[in-house]
């Protein structure tokens, strides 16, 4: 019996099979992004950056560089902040619209969930404003906050309240009619009655609707920071574009890919802590 016993002790190393085919594909776009600028296919050349040149791009936007003009003088990054810090800037706005998207979807999807005349009241409006795209009211937004970043924050919140609330309400929907019988045959009261079953069976739901959030808060953050938006990530990715850097908008773009993966890596692992149950017989 000792012998089963140690082989589930012994420490086996990864398998290639997990890490193998990422690391090939990177290796192949690579390869065929270089060999794509490298061949002169695209005219001019600057439109199509190769990976070194993007590479380069990030470097200089994360440093201070001497510029030319008669008298060299020296950059701070780019548009006078470094990149980590124009991403910074838009993780605050980010944030900030999620945080209001959170304080107001979820409650307003639990009680679309449970009060049926307020769902065929309000339940419109929000798919209404689920379909419309964000530069559909940017417009509006800078009229009425101005160009700081209150109409930033105002728009992403736009863009991350509709998942938020519809993933509660369809959480809401999910819970089985027994689970509430049981706990309203035991006395509880309405306000009980959400906070101890239907908040927590609706929590899985309520983080997949902050995932899609934050995804639509990501595609939404250039065009938030279309006016007034340096400093800012998606500001800078979008003035480099006008202004043919474009591996600097390369490197913007790469950079905003790759937090927002960070970011769901997050929210993924704060879902297995919260929610361990979830997809579990």
């Amino acid at each position: 019996m000792a012998a089963p016993l140690r082989s589930h002790l012994v420490i086996r190393p990864p398998a290639p099979s997990r890490w193998l085919p990422p690391v090939v594909t990177l290796v192949v776009v690579l390869a065929a992004w270089s060999a794509v600028s490298a061949s002169g296919v695209v005219q001019p050349a600057y439109l199509a950056p190769s990976p070194l040149e993007v590479w380069d791009a990030f470097l200089r936007a994360n440093t201070n560089h001497a510029v030319g003009g008669g008298v060299d003088r020296v950059v701070r990054g780019e548009e006078g902040y470094y990149l980590w810090e124009h991403l910074v800037v838009s993780l605050q706005r980010i944030g900030g619209g999620l945080a209001l998207a959170v304080i107001v979807a979820v409650p307003l999807g639990l009680a679309m969930g449970t009060v049926g005349w307020f769902e065929r009241v309000v339940g419109p409006y929000v798919d209404f404003l689920r379909s419309l795209p964000p530069l559909a009211y940017l417009g509006f937004l800078v009229a009425w906050f101005g160009i700081g970043d209150t109409s930033k924050v105002a728009l992403l919140f736009l863009a991350a309240f509709p998942p938020i609330a519809l993933a509660t309400l369809n959480g809401v929907r999910g819970i089985r009619e027994d689970q509430l019988n049981a706990v309203r045959s035991l006395g509880a009261s309405r306000r009980q009655t959400i906070t101890t079953v239907v908040l927590p069976a609706t929590l899985p739901d309520i983080l997949s609707g902050l995932r899609v959030a934050v995804g639509f808060a990501w595609t939404t953050v250039v065009a938030a920071e279309l006016v007034n938006g340096l400093p800012g990530i998606g500001g800078l990715a979008y003035l480099s574009g006008t202004q043919n850097k474009l591996a600097l908008s390369v490197a913007c773009i790469i950079v905003i890919g790759l937090t927002a993966i960070v970011l769901d890596l997050i929210i993924r692992t704060l879902e297995k802590k919260l929610v361990p149950w979830r997809g579990k017989a």
